[in-house]
């Protein structure tokens, strides 16, 4: 065996590199989405085990929903990408360009075998150009056909070492291809041929049988001429290990699956569920259809389900004369390389084994697959064909007088199927340039329709989107899918009845019961999601709740496991404030999934309804133990600890608003929870600039201006406080604590009675029966020393507050005072002792306190999580807990749980808050009293 020279390996790559450099530049796009962006497999705080327990997609094996392909080594390589470079696109692709400079330079370590120097390093170069192969290099998922490969191949190559010098077996490299091989089916379910192709290699191959050899053993053995030689049975035991070891893996992956296979509908491959014959006409149609895509790449297409390939339902159908000149060449070269010895015969029936076994998985022939021509798996079987065209060159190339022609040919073929395939990549820059190229191949496949209208969908583009959504109808009228696009695009443009129209048009097509027929077995899962999505609709109407549950439970009645309906279900029996019915539906999603951190936060905001903060803030955590990032259990569960008010929540709490504000960074509601969270352990410089940060990102946030005004105050920087309270009444006219704090400031700390006079009158216009405001603009008129009025003003207010003694005490002062004046002779209304008024404000409307306001009280209490809740997800002036629901898939997919509940409780006051209070209470009386006996002796 030649080896490879570092020149060759310099010219495959630098090949490789120059046809898909633009690669790198393309996005995440069709199923990229799905494998990449929605699988959380890759996440850093995803167990390593679940790539083992879960499918190529991010589900679990054991639901009913699965592919059931287990690619456990490919999402790892995925999950590294993730590691260094998250979900940046270009990562991903470079390292694809570099897995298949890789295999091109493996394969012509394999061509090598059969091929001379020059004919070999033809075939390795054609492989690395061929434009067949875009899908499986451009195409992030193609990274299973990529590394796969190179695990078949090197399986292969181990194998070709397990016969000795002295023909005797050499079993390390037999061992070594048997774990090289559980690798590559550990890639890609493809992997697991490679074993086909050595048992080829080892019988025409390593001991140099032809059929008819084989045939003639046979026969004498069984008429009992002679026993088998000795290199046959050596070949029978190494095939035989070769066997036991497929069959092993073969077990094992069966078990993987759990012995069922993925459900798959007409819409996938409509010849699988056809009667006899379409079925088998059709499935062997497919196969000139894939060879012809390997002789002609010119219109490749990233979608051929649907009705890209219409079936063949009749014999007379001509294509099936295309099925017989397949399988006649097919046979020709059979029969020609299993005949002979020569050296031709050797690189035919390889050229041969490498097409055709890779192949048999995804021919449809003997288990349905879940598509009708996908050009990625051709990767594998397209090297078989390299090497028959390379073959097909040497014997030309070695007649003289055709030998420039054919350089010519190949030199004319490498260099269009270069450019083909430069050109092709730029296809796979986004999900709609991908899409409107395969249109362009053929209008026939809704499923085209439906993707074009999905890309312009992901850029709001909702009208256009229409268009292509109901054209995807028109094309394939039957098309489930097609009519659920069309009702949420009516739904994104608030045509809710068109909307509800398209979905009703969906759920009549879905499969009728069969009696004694599974129906998990007639419907793609994500079908059953109209019955989410037109649920989801009607509940926007409170008069429809009931009819939307009935939805969500004839969904669940179809499919048990169906997770999603447990979830939205719950969702809705919340905003029904049917607390222990949204529970139970939870706590069964749980049964089928304890993974989902979603389901454990929005089993928490069922419980935080329920009035059990405690088993709130434990499902809280089970959430962030999945998910130590979930950004609404991190502020919720932060938010919980806050409002309970014990000291000792409040480190973690803290932690955990850090790490929120980590995730949410332009969230003003997070600093503002920090900042009330740094208030409460006294700690004034860092409130004061959490508080300010939450001001820069939202103007006007009402509570953080409030309270940063009030911890000014309460440190003593009442001029510090004004500037605040302005910015706060200029978004806020009408916020009557900030009115009331800027009064008491501008009366006893700026002496500016005028001003303080404004803002009570303020209160007292927006709202007459304000006690508080009443009765410190009855402060003022006494400060003004306009005596009647004052105690008009006082009466008032005890008329509308009967209880409040200090009120009553207040006018007995005041009409004290007029007796005495006007027994002196002195006028009523006449200017003077403004400091004792001032004072006796100051006493009368209570020092300003960081409790929440009590119904009726003469104080100024706090603004946050408490008296006037913040922090609404995502954005906004109120704490909300909102239920996480899980994206719909196709179905639905713009449409998050909008179910979330808005949490006001207020805040329990600690031992320490009520002592603090009582003091504050204590000293402004002692105040008033003093004030009182200034008043009675002046």
């Amino acid at each position: 065996m030649a080896v490879v020279s570092w020149k060759e390996i310099l010219l495959l790559t630098g090949l490789v590199v120059g046809c898909y450099w633009n690669s790198v530049s393309c996005g995440f796009v069709f199923d990229d989405v799905s494998a990449i962006l929605d699988n959380k497999d890759l996440r850093p705080a995803t167990p390593l085990r679940n790539l083992f327990l879960n499918d190529f997609w991010g589900t679990p094996m054991a639901e009913e929903r699965s592919h059931k392909s287990y690619r456990p080594l490919t999402v790892l390589t995925f999950r590294l990408n993730y590691l260094f470079s998250e979900l940046t696109a270009a990562s991903y692709h470079l390292l694809n360009v570099v897995l298949h400079a890789v295999v091109c330079v493996l394969f012509l370590r394999v061509c090598r075998l059969f091929l001379d120097k020059t004919s070999g390093l033809v075939a390795a170069l054609l492989f690395a150009v061929h434009p067949i192969h875009t899908e499986a290099v451009t195409g992030v998922v193609g990274r299973a056909e990529l590394l796969s490969s190179i695990f078949l191949l090197a399986a292969f190559l181990s194998y070709t070492k397990s016969t000795g010098a002295d023909r005797s077996i050499v079993w390390s490299p037999i061992a070594l291809t048997v774990v090289l091989v559980a690798a590559a089916t550990l890639c890609k379910e493809q992997g697991i041929t490679v074993i086909g192709i050595c048992c080829v290699h080892e019988v025409f191959v390593a001991q140099g049988f032809t059929l008819p050899m084989l045939l003639d053993t046979l026969r004498r053995f069984l008429q009992g001429k002679g026993g088998f030689p000795y290199a046959v049975l050596q070949t029978l035991l190494k095939l035989i290990v070769l066997v036991i070891s497929t069959l092993l893996l073969v077990i094992v992956r069966v078990q993987v699956i759990q012995s069922q296979l993925p459900v798959f509908t007409r819409f996938d491959n409509p010849a699988a569920v056809s009667h006899t014959p379409t079925r088998q006409l059709t499935f062997n149609y497919l196969l000139p259809v894939n060879a012809w895509l390997l002789l002609n790449p010119s219109e490749l297409c990233c979608d051929w389900t649907m009705g890209t390939i219409p079936l063949v339902e009749s014999l007379l159908d001509l294509r099936n004369l295309a099925t017989l000149v397949f399988y006649a060449s097919l046979g020709l070269l059979a029969y020609h390389s299993l005949r002979y010895r020569h050296s031709s015969a050797r690189t035919v029936i390889m050229a041969l084994s490498l097409m055709v076994l890779p192949f048999i998985p995804a021919s449809n022939l003997f288990f349905p697959v879940g598509f009708v021509v996908a050009e990625r798996v051709l990767y594998v079987p397209s090297m078989g064909f390299c090497v028959l065209v390379a073959h097909g060159f040497r014997i030309v190339s070695h007649k003289g007088h055709l030998k420039k022609i054919s350089w010519l040919v190949i030199g004319v073929l490498l260099t269009t199927h270069a450019v083909k395939t430069f050109q092709r990549n730029w296809d796979w820059e986004s999900e709609y340039t991908l899409f409107t190229s395969a249109l362009k191949v053929n209008k026939n496949n809704a499923k085209l329709w439906n993707n074009v209208g999905h890309a312009l969908e992901n850029q709001n583009n909702y009208a256009k989107a229409l268009q292509y959504f109901l054209q995807a109808t028109r094309v394939q009228p039957d098309d489930i899918g097609a009519h659920m696009n069309v009702g949420r695009t009516y739904k994104n443009l608030n045509r809710s009845k068109e909307a509800e129209d398209a979905y009703l048009v969906a759920k009549s097509l879905m499969p009728q019961v069969i009696p004694g027929k599974k129906y998990a077995t007639r419907v793609a899962p994500n079908h059953l999601n109209v019955y989410i999505n037109l649920a989801n609709l009607i509940r926007a109407n409170e008069s429809r709740l009931e009819e939307a549950d009935q939805l969500y439970r004839q969904a669940i009645s179809m499919r048990p496991d169906f997770k999603q309906a447990y979830i939205s279900r719950g969702e809705l029996l919340l905003k029904m404030n049917k607390l222990t019915e949204a529970r139970d539906a939870y706590l069964r999603a749980l049964e089928l999934d304890r993974t989902n951190a979603d389901l454990w936060y929005n089993l928490a905001i069922v419980n935080i309804e329920m009035k059990d903060p405690p088993e709130a803030l434990r499902n809280f955590n089970r959430a962030l133990e999945l998910n130590p990032r979930h950004k609404l259990a991190l502020f919720n569960s932060a938010l919980l600890m806050q409002e309970s008010g014990d000291p000792k929540f409040w480190p973690e709490a803290n932690r955990r608003f850090l790490i929120y504000v980590e995730e949410q960074p332009d969230d003003a509601n997070g600093y503002f929870n920090l900042g009330m969270l740094a208030m409460d352990a006294s700690e004034n410089a860092a409130a004061e600039r959490w508080m300010r940060r939450a001001i820069a990102l939202q103007a006007g946030f009402r509570s953080a201006l409030f309270n940063l005004a009030l911890l000014y105050s309460q440190s003593k920087r009442e001029t510090d406080a004004l500037p605040a309270l302005d910015e706060l009444l200029r978004h806020h006219p009408e916020h009557v604590k900030g009115l009331i704090l800027k009064g008491d400031i501008l009366m006893n700390h700026k002496k500016d009675t005028g001003g303080a006079k404004a803002c009570f009158e303020r209160i007292v216009r927006m709202d007459p029966t304000n006690v508080q405001g009443k009765h410190n603009l009855c402060v003022v008129y006494f400060e003004e020393r306009d005596l009647p009025r004052a105690a008009t003003c006082l009466e008032e207010t005890l008329a509308m507050a009967p209880n409040e003694e200090y009120v009553r005490r207040h006018l007995s002062i005041v009409r004290s005072k007029m007796a005495a004046m006007s027994a002196a002779g002195e006028p009523l209304t006449a200017a003077g002792g403004g400091g004792a008024a001032a004072a006796a404000a100051a006493a009368e409307d209570e020092a300003p306190q960081r409790v929440a306001e009590e119904e009726g009280a003469a104080g100024v209490g706090e603004e946050g999580s408490g008296a006037d809740p913040v922090g609404k997800w995502p954005g906004g002036e109120k704490n909300v807990r909102t239920s996480s629901a899980e994206s719909l898939g196709g179905a639905d997919q713009s449409q998050p749980g909008d179910s979330g509940r808005s949490d006001q409780q207020t805040r329990g006051k600690t031992t320490e808050e009520v002592n603090g209070i009582e003091e504050k209470r204590a000293a402004a009386l002692r105040r008033l009293e003093e004030i009182e006996r200034i008043l009675s002796g002046d």
